[in-house]
């Protein structure tokens, strides 16, 4: 299969998961990735408290070659300027000012490749009031608003299950750093990418900046499993008679769906539920009558009922069975594999396809420094004495 990104060569420092997260897509779209770590590995990678911990660091680094490299040596540095040459993007989330200290800012990469993309991720930005506070994705969905949004109106917040804030920012550093490449491809330019993970957040946040923009009285912070603005009904998770179920009625014909399936046609032109905002006027009501018939059937039934009838709806499912989904296995989207060092796990493509196809990197993640030698053999063309001599020195 053709890869759009075949043949581009990327440097890739990141750590933990919104950096690794962007280069792994373009790992999948065929670029070639040269992960270069420190002598003790990037912080991921040192998170070894059992199984828990391994299976996030090669589900982010399959496809990527590994360098390892003493950044704050002399010949550390210069191996790095050498690849910056023949290099098209390097890719660092570090905390603001960090490539700088080490004598490796952009200007002095772009000095030795004017053609490189330079490509940040950082919690807040390179500039501003809060360009050096410590970020990570707990911080920043606390600074973000995230966890005063997420809960229920009379609970403390919490935080969000999924680490939304690190990986919002991956995905926008890999659209970064492609349109850049793009603006390279067609004008010639190479724009500095930045990304700041607080920012990337801020849209997702949409629903509950609409109902504060309203100025809504008595808005509750926290809407529960309700809509973030409170404006569309039915909109709850509900209870039945073996977990829960998702529901959502965007418009009338949805609402009558979903109450002809229950058997009560007459709630059609029933002046309290006729549309939406009759609905969301009579939201507890609502919640309270459709919880009321879910309760008493199965999840699956209830999905299969509702699906036939295109009411949008879905099950509460738990990681275990979404692990196993046989939609996504059949797509491809998840695949069994045996990893080298981790044993069977399930190991997620791209969620970006390109003709149709799947892309999973067909090399798993390896161990620290696996490609050491021959990275520099192949791309700086060092020799074996060289090479051991690095070692010795404790350089790669």
């Amino acid at each position: 299969m053709h890869m759009p990104l075949k043949g581009l060569v990327v440097l890739d420092l990141t750590q933990i998961f919104n950096g690794p997260y962007a280069t792994y897509m373009m790992a999948a779209a065929g670029a070639e990735i040269i992960k270069i770590e420190p002598h003790d590995g990037e912080h991921l990678r040192k998170r070894t408290i059992g199984k828990a911990s391994w299976l996030p660091f090669a589900m982010l680094n399959a496809g990527k070659r590994s360098l390892k490299l003493d950044l704050k040596s002399v010949q550390g540095k210069q191996i790095l300027l050498d690849l910056v040459e023949k290099a098209d993007v390097l890719v660092e989330n570090f905390a603001a000012g960090v490539m700088e200290r080490l004598g490796l800012g952009e200007k002095v990469l772009k000095a030795r490749n004017p053609r490189i993309i330079y490509a940040c991720s950082t919690g807040y930005g390179t500039n501003g009031p809060y360009r050096d506070y410590p970020a990570m994705d707990l911080t920043v969905q606390a600074m973000s608003g995230v966890i005063n949004a997420t809960g229920f109106t009379d609970s403390p917040p919490v935080k969000a299950g999924p680490a939304v804030c690190d990986f919002m920012s991956g995905v926008h550093l890999y659209g970064a750093i492609v349109t850049a490449l793009l603006d390279r491809e067609r004008n010639g330019s190479t724009p500095t990418v930045e990304v700041s993970m607080m920012e990337a957040t801020y849209f997702s946040l949409s629903s509950n900046l609409g109902m504060i923009h309203a100025a809504v009285p008595g808005a509750p912070a926290r809407t529960g499993n309700r809509h973030g603005a409170l404006v569309v009904c039915p909109y709850n998770v509900y209870p039945t008679a073996d977990g829960y179920i998702a529901i959502i009625i965007n418009h009338n014909e949805h609402w009558r769906a979903l109450v002809t399936s229950f058997g009560h046609p007459e709630l059609v032109d029933d002046a309290r539920y006729k549309n939406n905002a009759d609905r969301v006027k009579h939201m507890q009501e609502v919640d309270d009558m459709v919880a009321s018939w879910t309760t008493p059937h199965k999840r699956a039934d209830l999905f299969e009922r509702l699906i036939a009838v295109t009411v949008p709806c879905a099950p509460v499912r738990d990681l275990h069975e979404v692990m196993n989904d046989p939609h996504l296995h059949q797509r491809g989207s998840l695949r069994w594999i045996e990893h080298p060092e981790y044993g069977r796990i399930a190991a997620p493509a791209s969620p970006l396809r390109y003709n149709g196809e799947a892309s999973l990197p067909e090399r798993p993640s390896v161990p620290l420094g696996t490609d050491s030698r021959a990275i520099l053999q192949e791309r700086l063309g060092l020799s074996t004495q060289q090479l051991d001599d690095l070692e010795s020195a404790g350089v790669i």
